[in-house]
């Protein structure tokens, strides 16, 4: 299918080849006819792809202290490469779109195949939408008049923020897209408009509509004026749907507005408040976010958890349907501010002049595919694999196979057939980047292809395991980025596939094959050993899913695995038993600020620290180890230092965490033969190890490893 995406990188708008998404769990399926282009957001987003570094930088200075912070702890070098590899991110345009269902996924009662529908779906022929994001279309609405819900709704979401009265003089600044549907919101609300804007176009159409209309370039002193239009009270509310980067439109909303007025920020503006002009009068000031209650809130967009209406009226997709219906009732026009309708090949004529563009509201249309199906493959390019092996599929395009994976498999001699990603995009632009052949958003086209030998997982936590048990059912080695699996449960599922088939299964504990950590244990030998590995994790949100139990499975199962593993391979044997104490009174099972004790069947010790309340600035993983009278301690997989082992005092390099290393004998061992890279009994340790730690939080104790 066609979708337009732009680089961050160079600022290019394309229109891409990439697979169709697949209907999911929770969504619908799309077929595109119209999708409204917002020109004020995507002119901001052209123009800063667009922008040179050190603009870019100037515009985003917390990027710049947190690039600062990883130069310091990681080396100038991978800092750079992690960079430019986020700017050369593809960025799919768009989020007014409308269509038409042909999918509906489980748990979907709304909706039904053939229904007409918006949601904020992207410029793409076909959109996999959740169902809290779609909205039915009334008969008498137009495909483009329904194109116009999602960023209606942006305004509405302003307005309801604002709460007006019946009779209260609002002002409007800046007649847009957004400002002159919140204009026509707030007519039909009762209230007195006022609009402020520059385009005399956009000021003549607000007139047609009883807006009463100001130019600050021709028309004097825009606070002079409303104050004349309100008999010297001010503006009971002020909504700015501008996007400029000055401080004088807020300076100017808190002078004209009344004593505890309200001021409603909607576009992009400077925010240099001055205390006196809000002090003075008592001012309320507030910043809208977006379509309304629900919007990044992912168990209420991705989970289809409502928000129950007797609590919250008004979500972002009940805003969607008071759009539609104001627009059917006729009270909301839209069609006088449509300037152009261009079919989706030519989509230049609006992105190329973007920057210039007079236009109030550009709609794309879609050519009529009624009854194609969509395709989940595309073909970069006719690599002949027959005869080959080692021929790898990728499922996953997230930022750590951009990132680590793909990069790591340079010059490993790797055949690279595959990469499956949720919605195309990502995947097909690595694949475009790193010479894989094939890009599709059905990871099964993989399991079903003889030629594949080894399938790379690298989803979200939740789906590590069936996916496992998946590739292995399908006859192919399984490559899992860690955890391998959230639960007992899962994790019996896998050893039961893996004791069935005549196949590896390969865990990224990565950390074991670091030129630091295979030095350390050349040195130590098999002495029982004292291990203290501390992880200056880093604050994570509350609400990003590693948190969750269901699909992250903690911190301290999802990634604190990696330690236990690094430790069972320098001591060279298995965890018995575990305890696990974590920070605060009451603790929860999602900790992820915890110590871990480990008894080894050696004698050994291990002590975890994970840890993310520590700064940013210091380093991020530290190995200490006793033994034998003699210590080593490595610092961030770039300087390892031994005190009392003859012969070696100290290895430095770049920063290598092994997974160069990792997934070169990896690819050697698939198409060679030979033991795998971490023996299975290890792994299925591990995973219980990082289960008893949580275990042993909630009991209080020791947990033994039967």
């Amino acid at each position: 299918m066609k979708q337009i995406i732009q680089s961050f990188k160079t600022g290019a708008t394309i229109l891409e080849d990439v697979p169709a998404p697949q209907v999911k769990r929770g969504a619908v399926l799309i077929q595109t006819t119209k999708s409204l282009v917002s020109l004020g957001t995507e002119r901001m987003l052209v123009e800063f792809g667009k922008s040179n570094l050190i603009s870019k930088a100037k515009q985003q200075p917390d990027k710049v202290k947190q690039v600062l912070d990883k130069i310091k702890t990681d080396g100038l070098v991978p800092t750079l490469e992690a960079v430019f590899n986020k700017l050369g991110e593809p960025l799919p345009l768009g989020y007014c779109n409308v269509g038409r269902v042909i999918a509906v996924g489980e748990g979907v009662t709304d909706f039904k195949v053939g229904d007409r529908v918006t949601s904020n779906g992207q410029h793409a022929e076909f959109v996999c939408v959740p169902q809290n994001l779609v909205a039915h279309i009334p008969d008498n609405v137009t495909d483009e008049e329904a194109s116009f819900t999602v960023i209606g709704a942006i305004g509405l979401q302003g307005i309801r923020l604002l709460n007006p009265t019946l009779g209260e003089t609002v002002v409007v600044t800046g007649l847009g897209l957004i400002g002159l549907i919140t204009a026509q919101l707030l007519i039909a609300n009762g209230c007195r408009v006022i609009g402020v804007d520059i385009d005399s176009a956009k000021l003549e159409l607000a007139k047609q509509w009883g807006v009463v209309p100001f130019n600050p370039i021709s028309d004097g002193d825009v606070v002079k004026f409303v104050e004349e239009q309100t008999n010297g009270v001010g503006a009971d509310g002020v909504i700015i749907t501008a996007s400029a980067k000055t401080d004088e439109i807020v300076s100017q909303a808190a002078r004209m507005s009344r004593k505890r007025g309200r001021i409603i920020l909607v576009g992009v503006i400077g925010l240099n408040l001055s205390r006196a002009e809000f002090y003075e009068k008592e001012l309320s000031f507030q910043v809208s976010c977006s379509y309304g209650p629900g919007r990044y809130d992912e168990n209420y967009e991705q989970k289809g958890q409502d928000y129950p209406l007797a609590f919250v009226r008004w979500t972002e997709k009940r805003n969607f349907e008071a759009i539609l219906q104001t627009i059917s009732s006729g009270k909301l026009h839209v069609k006088e501010m449509i300037s152009e309708v261009i079919p989706l090949q030519d989509y230049l004529k609006i992105y190329g002049e973007i920057g210039a563009s007079k236009s109030i509201a550009s709609i794309l249309s879609y050519p009529d595919y009624e009854g194609k199906t969509p395709e989940s493959l595309i073909s970069l390019n006719k690599t002949s694999f027959e005869g080959k092996k080692g021929i790898l599929g990728i499922i996953g395009a997230g930022n750590f196979t951009k990132m680590t994976m793909l990069p790591a498999f340079k010059n490993t001699g790797a055949n690279l057939k595959y990469i499956a990603s949720q919605g195309g995009v990502s995947g097909t632009a690595m694949a475009q980047k790193y010479a894989i052949a094939n890009s599709t958003s059905d990871y099964k086209e993989i399991l079903k292809d003889k030629e594949v030998d080894l399938v790379l997982n690298t989803t979200r936590h939740n789906l590590h395991a069936s996916m496992t048990v998946e590739v292995l059912n399908a006859g192919k080695h399984a490559f899992v980025e860690k955890p391998l699996a959230l639960n007992e449960q899962e994790l019996q599922q896998v050893i039961e596939a893996y004791q069935k088939n005549n196949q590896t299964v390969t865990v990224g504990f990565n950390r074991r094959f670091s030129p630091h950590i295979e030095k350390m244990k050349s040195v130590l030998g098999n002495s029982p050993m004292n291990v203290i590995a501390t992880m200056n994790a880093g604050a994570i949100p509350a609400n990003v899913w590693v948190h969750d139990l269901k699909v992250g499975g903690g911190r301290i199962i999802g990634e604190a695995c990696h330690f236990i593993d690094l430790i069972t391979f320098l001591t060279g044997s298995k965890v018995k038993s575990v305890c696990m104490n974590a920070m605060g009174v009451n603790p929860e099972e999602n900790t992820d600020n915890a110590t871990i004790l480990l008894k080894y069947e050696n004698g050994s010790t291990g002590v975890i620290n994970y840890f993310a309340n520590g700064s940013k600035a210091y380093s991020k993983e530290r190995v200490e180890v006793y033994s034998q009278e003699r210590t080593i301690v490595m610092d961030n997989f770039r300087e390892t230092k031994a005190y009392g082992f003859k012969g070696f005092s100290k290895l430095k390099t770049k920063l290598d965490k092994g997974h160069k290393n990792q997934f070169a004998r990896l690819v050697q061992t698939v198409q060679n033969g030979g033991d795998p890279l971490i023996p299975f009994d290890e792994i299925v340790n591990t995973t219980r190890a990082s289960f008893a730690a949580i275990e042993s939080l909630k009991q209080g104790k020791w947990i033994d490893l039967s």
